[in-house]
């Protein structure tokens, strides 16, 4: 995975570009209304990748903490933030989402994307969502969202895609695995260089399905309440052809 993020760093947001990420920060403000009791000043974006969800957070006025593995989408993120301006409000750390330490308490946690189901071992999750517990304030809110069952199922499947933008070319084979709910995704990656010629990289990437019933549990034996889970943005429930749930959780603490 670290190879396929160094080679598509540069083409991230091109390729995806169809992702709200300000209807996507007016959830996340609503629930920091709806389930918080107090005010929201810091929050940690975990797995930022480029900082989108960061930016458009720190836009709003919140003091913003981005985690990612990933020097080069990190890379992109930084100087996106410089072009902005908002350097002063945001502080880039590149560290493991399951193994992350901060310099303090925040009052919120957004991990978008399916960040989640890239953490294929339920042992690293369970050590994801107990750093996301230490460093929440008592009554924090994480907010994250899953590719749901029906997605690995009848999306994901065996299937093929293609997505192209100005210089790259994506193409990936799915590989859905029933028994272990993992789909791996053998990902061809075409990037033009400055002589017109294409290069070729080839990665194999993995995400692992989980249960409602399996991150409920989760989030439990790490200290974190399930408060909700929504089909869209609006708190809807989720239908059965959902493809994303989005989940708000609060930390438990004495």
């Amino acid at each position: 995975m670290d190879n396929l993020y160094q080679a598509l760093a540069p083409f991230y947001d091109a390729l995806n570009r169809d992702v709200d990420y300000k209807t996507w920060a007016d959830y996340a403000e609503a629930c920091f209304t709806k389930y918080f009791p107090g005010k929201v000043d810091a929050v940690l974006d975990l797995a930022c990748g480029t900082g989108r969800m960061t930016l458009e957070l720190a836009g709003r006025g919140y003091d913003m903490i981005g985690v990612d593995a990933s020097p080069e989408m990190l890379s992109v993120a930084r100087e996106r933030t410089e072009e902005a301006g908002l350097s002063d409000r945001v502080l880039y750390l590149c560290q493991d989402m399951c193994e992350f330490e901060l310099y303090g308490t925040v009052e919120a946690v957004v991990c978008c994307l399916d960040a989640v189901n890239h953490v294929t071992d339920r042992a690293a999750l369970s050590r994801c969502f107990h750093w996301v517990h230490n460093y929440l304030v008592p009554g924090g809110i994480f907010l994250f969202d899953v590719n749901t069952p029906y997605k690995f199922e009848n999306v994901y499947g065996d299937r093929a895609y293609l997505l192209e933008e100005e210089g790259v070319v994506c193409a990936w084979q799915n590989d859905y695995h029933p028994r272990s709910h993992t789909c791996d995704f053998l990902i061809s990656l075409f990037c033009e260089e400055g002589d017109g010629r294409y290069t070729r990289q080839d990665v194999c990437q993995r995400e692992r399905m989980y249960s409602l019933r399996s991150l409920r549990r989760l989030l439990s034996e790490n200290g974190l309440e399930l408060l909700s889970v929504s089909g869209n943005f609006n708190f809807d429930e989720p239908r059965a052809d959902c493809e994303r749930y989005y989940i708000a959780a609060r930390a438990v603490k004495e």
